[in-house]
C-alpha cells in the first residue's frame, strides 16, 4: 500500500465516515472544517440549558450505523445508547384527529385494518416487497461508485432492477396496495425525506417504508449529535486529525493536479489526494478555477434540488402535553404546499409541518420541568427569507399547533431561534440554501448524479449528499466508504 496525505473538506458524516475509512487503511488524513463544531448540518448547540440537535433529528436503518461501525471492531454501545421509540410517531389530520404509529408490526396491521378493511394483509405483501427492495438497495447498490453503466450491467441485477419498481412512481405503487387516504399519506410520507413527491420517486424507495415500519424509529440518548461525537471520536482512534475553523477558500491545481488548499487564515495546505465533503456545488464552481470545474452553471441550475427548510428552535419553560418525539402536522392538503417546493417556488400559503419534541424522551436536553421544541417546515430552495416573513410562518404554524395540541405555548417560550436558506448559505455555502442535497429522482439516480471523481484532476474526489448514494444520514455514512475505496484503487494504478 503506498501512504499519502489526504485532506477531507467537511466534517458531516460524510467527510468523518471518508477519512475514518482511509486512516483505518493507514493514510494520513486531515480533516479541514469550516465551523467552530463538527458534524456540518448534524452540529448541536447549547442555549440556556437546552440542547439542540440543528440538523438531522430522525435515526433509522440502525444496520447502517452497526455495520459502519463494526467494520472498525467496534459497536454502536461503545459510542452512545439507542431507544426505540413508541409510538415511532404522532399525525395529526386534523383537530382530534391524531394518529400514534405503534412500534409494534402486529398493532400498525390493526390500525391499518381499522381504516381499511383487508389492509392489513395488504401491508404483509407490501413489506415483503420493501424487505426485498431494502436488502439489495442498501446493501447492495448504494455502495456502488456508480462511475460506470459498466456497473450495472449484470444480468441478475438486470431482473431485480426491474422487480424493484424503477420505472414505477411511488404514488402508483402505493395505490396498488391501499385506497384509504390517511393511508396513503402514511405510505408517502417517508420518501419526502429523499427530496421530491410521491408522484416523482421511484417505487424502489419503499424500501424507506420497510426502514420505518420494520426497522424502526430510534434515537440516541442526549441526542443526535452523540452519533457524530462517537465518529469523530473513532476517527482519532484510527489517526485522523481534526481541525475547525480551517475553511478551504481555493484548490490549487499544478500540472493536472489538486496539489494544495488555501484556507481563509492564508494559510496554504498540502495534499497527495483530496476529498470534498463541503457543498460539491460550491466546490465545483467557487474552489477551483473553471477549468477545473466537473460541471457548467446549466447543468447545475438543471438539477432537482431536495427542499430547503425553515426551522425554529424553541426552549419551553413548561411540560407539554398532547406531543410525541415526532409529530407530523398533515392537517392541510399536501398538493398546493408540493407545488410550492417542486413546480412554482414559492413561500406556501398552509404549509405542512413537522415538530420533534426530543425532551419527551430524554430529559437531559432540557432544564427540569421544560421541553425543547424542533419546528421544521419544508420549503423551495433559493427563496428570501427575511425576519418578517420568518416570523409571518412562526405564528402561522404556532397557531396551528395550539389549536391542535390543545395548549398555549407561545407565552411558556423562553428560547428562540430561526434557521433558513440564508444561514445554510452561510454555514454551509449550500447551493441555493438546500438543505437536503439533490432529490433523489430517477433521472438523478445512481450515475446521473454529479461523479464522485472529478473529471480533469484524478486525485481530486467528493463524499456526502449532492453525489452517490444520495440524501440522508445513512447514505451519507455510505458515502464516505464508498468513495474511500476508489481513493485506495486509484493509488494502487
Amino acid at each position: 500500500m503506498i501512504h499519502k496525505k489526504v485532506v477531507v473538506i467537511g466534517s458531516g458524516f460524510a467527510g468523518l465516515s471518508t477519512a475514518t475509512h482511509l486512516a483505518a487503511e493507514g493514510q494520513d488524513v486531515l480533516l479541514l472544517e469550516k465551523n467552530s463544531t463538527l458534524g456540518g448540518r448534524a452540529r448541536k448547540f447549547d442555549a440556556e440549558g437546552f440542547v439542540f440537535d440543528m440538523g438531522p433529528s430522525w435515526y433509522w436503518m440502525p444496520d447502517v450505523f452497526e455495520r459502519y461501525f463494526e467494520k472498525f471492531g467496534k459497536k454502536v454501545t461503545d459510542y452512545y445508547s439507542l431507544t426505540r421509540l413508541d409510538p415511532s410517531y404522532a399525525v395529526f389530520f386534523g383537530e382530534g384527529d391524531v394518529m400514534d404509529i405503534p412500534a409494534n408490526l402486529d398493532e400498525f396491521r390493526q390500525a391499518l385494518e381499522a381504516l381499511e378493511p383487508g389492509a392489513a394483509k395488504k401491508l404483509d405483501l407490501f413489506l415483503e416487497q420493501a424487505a426485498y427492495k431494502y436488502q439489495k438497495g442498501i446493501h447492495d447498490l448504494v455502495h456502488r461508485p456508480s462511475l460506470s453503466l459498466t456497473e450495472f450491467l449484470d444480468f441478475s441485477l438486470l431482473k431485480d432492477l426491474f422487480r424493484m419498481d424503477i420505472f414505477q412512481s411511488m404514488s402508483s405503487h402505493v395505490r396498488k396496495f391501499f385506497s384509504h387516504e390517511k393511508i396513503i399519506r402514511l405510505m408517502e410520507f417517508p420518501v419526502l425525506f429523499l427530496g421530491e413527491t410521491a408522484q416523482n420517486i421511484p417505487a424502489l424507495y419503499s424500501l424507506m417504508n420497510y426502514a420505518d415500519i420494520a426497522l424502526g424509529t430510534w434515537y440516541p440518548m442526549g441526542g443526535m449529535h452523540r452519533i457524530i461525537e462517537g465518529m469523530v471520536q473513532l476517527a482519532k482512534e484510527k489517526g485522523v486529525e481534526i481541525r475547525t475553523e480551517a475553511e478551504v477558500k481555493k484548490i490549487n491545481v499544478h500540472e493536472g493536479k489538486a496539489v494544495s488548499a488555501l484556507l481563509s487564515n492564508g494559510e496554504i495546505v498540502a495534499f497527495d489526494v483530496l476529498v470534498a465533503g463541503a457543498d460539491y456545488h460550491h466546490v465545483d464552481k467557487h474552489l477551483l478555477d473553471p477549468a477545473w470545474s466537473n460541471y457548467s452553471d446549466t447543468y447545475w441550475d438543471s438539477r432537482t434540488l431536495a427542499p430547503s427548510s425553515l426551522l425554529f428552535y424553541l426552549g419551553v419553560n413548561k411540560r407539554l402535553t398532547n406531543l410525541r418525539h415526532h409529530n407530523l402536522f398533515f392537517d392541510e392538503p399536501l398538493g398546493p404546499h408540493a407545488e410550492a417546493i417542486y413546480t412554482n417556488p414559492a413561500w406556501p400559503e398552509k404549509p405542512l409541518f413537522y415538530v420533534s419534541v426530543p425532551s419527551q424522551t430524554d430529559p437531559s436536553v432540557a432544564p427540569e420541568g421544560m421541553e425543547n421544541l424542533f419546528i421544521l417546515i419544508p420549503l423551495a430552495p433559493d427563496l428570501d427569507d427575511p425576519e418578517q416573513t420568518r416570523e409571518y410562518y412562526f405564528d402561522l404554524v404556532m397557531d396551528r399547533l395550539e389549536k391542535l395540541t390543545g395548549q398555549e405555548i407561545r407565552s411558556h417560550i423562553v428560547y428562540k431561534k430561526s434557521y433558513a436558506h440564508r444561514d445554510f448559505k452561510e454555514d454551509y455555502h449550500a447551493f441555493k440554501g438546500n438543505a437536503y442535497g439533490l432529490a433523489n429522482t430517477l433521472m438523478q439516480t445512481a450515475i446521473l448524479k454529479p461523479s464522485l471523481k472529478n473529471k480533469k484532476l484524478p486525485n481530486l474526489f467528493y463524499t456526502g449528499q449532492l453525489t452517490v448514494p444520495g440524501p440522508g444520514v445513512p447514505p451519507s455514512l455510505i458515502s464516505g466508504g464508498v468513495v474511500a475505496k476508489e481513493v485506495i484503487k486509484s493509488m494502487k494504478r
